[in-house]
């Protein structure tokens, strides 16, 4: 490959908090590694890709790229489009009919003199910049398509560990320390506490642990007035991999509710979703779907359809809906993050400059190695392991039986 003259970046697909510390970061190791490289930003991801909208990498963000690591959200704005989706692109004038999305975007990059893109994002972003990389490749385009992990999910392969991901499931938790009080606020209170995670129930997994152990190192009970730890702890763990039991956990959940006048509930975005979508097909309800054909979560609401399924049973008062999701993935990362991603940067500018495609993270093919993962290994729904010793053993601790999986389609 000639020598990198110009850099381009890219986030997209939800925010997490990595996508500005990651443009801080790459933007510091490049002026370190090769200050003579040009920079540039694509204005709401692949959209202002398609319609060349940049702004440029002055010397004056040179000098304060690591502003950006003290940030949550992205600087460059966010937007969710799939350049495969032809229809999509012309329904939302990003391309004209008859146009190829994938080549309005290589001739684009071509325009204006870039000869690396980095991508910051999830499964969808990065297995679209695959699709991109491979036209390119194809096509004979002198360019190179790099991405970074991002998804507070984190449930890419084959990427370990995800970049914001362990942020998202510390803000959750803080989130839950005070929304948890509302149980004081009502006899016989259900709370349900909605986590992201469509496929996979690693951030919710991950939040339920965080919060247990702030709860029992940050807060101190006084159970002589009525201030107790069970009343405050986690009743029950519900995950996209597992069915949920409904005639052993109404009882169950009944009886803690008699005893400590409260039931907390912890579950992911995507548990119980295809129980959901067949009664809205059976009322012939339209279920909408975002620009890569997932189910739009937002407007399916699995909490709302477990306090509706749970309250009488339960005998509840009161049903409340918490979701974290959008208070935990703006945030700005955690220390443990921040190394993580300032790692990656500097893999992800090594193999920028070397010439070299791909995901970079730690491969859990290859001993969690950071390394730049082909890009025809990249894809998401990477389940949790629901046989993990940490959480059979929180399962336990609140006594919940141990969750069956569900069968494979």
């Amino acid at each position: 490959m000639a020598a990198v003259k110009k850099v381009a970046f890219l986030t997209a697909g939800g925010l997490a908090p990595c996508l500005s510390s990651s443009i801080g970061y790459l933007i510091a190791e490049y002026t370190r590694k090769a200050p003579e490289v040009e920079m540039i930003g694509y204005v709401n991801g692949y959209m202002g890709l398609l319609k060349g909208e940049s702004i440029p990498v002055t010397p004056e963000v040179r000098e304060r790229a690591m502003v950006l690591t003290k940030h949550g959200g992205s600087p460059l704005g966010n937007s969710r489009v799939k350049l495969t989706n032809v229809a999509d692109c012309v329904k939302r004038g990003l391309v004209k009919e008859g146009e190829d999305p994938l080549k309005v975007a290589a001739d684009q990059l071509v325009k204006d003199g870039v000869s690396v893109l980095h991508t910051i994002g999830g499964d969808d972003t990065n297995t679209t910049a695959a699709d991109l990389a491979k036209y390119l490749a194809e096509n004979n385009y002198p360019l190179i398509v790099v991405g970074l992990p991002k998804t507070i999910d984190n449930d890419v392969y084959p990427i370990k560990q995800s970049l914001g991901a362990w942020t998202a499931a510390t803000e959750g938790a803080k989130f839950f320390l005070n929304v948890v009080k509302e149980c004081t606020a009502n006899p016989r209170s259900l709370i349900i506490h909605e986590v992201m995670g469509r496929n996979c129930g690693w951030l919710t997994y991950k939040t339920a642990q965080y919060y247990r152990k702030m709860l029992r190192e940050r807060v101190m009970f006084l159970p002589e007035f009525n201030l107790n730890q069970r009343r405050q702890d986690i009743h029950a763990i519900y995950l996209p991999e597992c069915r949920i039991n409904f005639k052993t956990e109404i009882p169950r959940l009944k009886q803690v509710m008699d005893e400590v006048g409260a039931v907390n509930i912890f579950v992911s975005e995507g548990a119980g979703l295809a129980d959901i979508l067949k009664q809205m097909r059976k009322r012939r309800e339209e279920v909408p779907v975002d620009a890569f054909g997932h189910p739009r979560l937002d407007k399916v609401n699995v909490g709302q359809w477990l306090g509706k399924k749970l309250a009488d049973d339960l005998g509840a008062e009161k049903v409340q809906v918490f979701k974290s999701g959008y208070f935990a993935r703006a945030a700005a990362p955690c220390k443990k993050d921040l190394k993580l991603i300032e790692r990656c940067c500097k893999v992800a500018v090594e193999c920028a400059l070397k010439g070299i495609s791909g995901v970079v993270g730690q491969d859990e093919d290859e001993g969690s190695k950071i390394r730049a993962c082909e890009f025809e290994r990249i894809k998401g729904g990477k389940p949790l392991n629901v046989r993990k010793g940490s959480l059979r053993e929180m399962l336990d601790e609140i006594g919940q039986p141990r969750m069956r999986k569900k069968r494979a389609k």
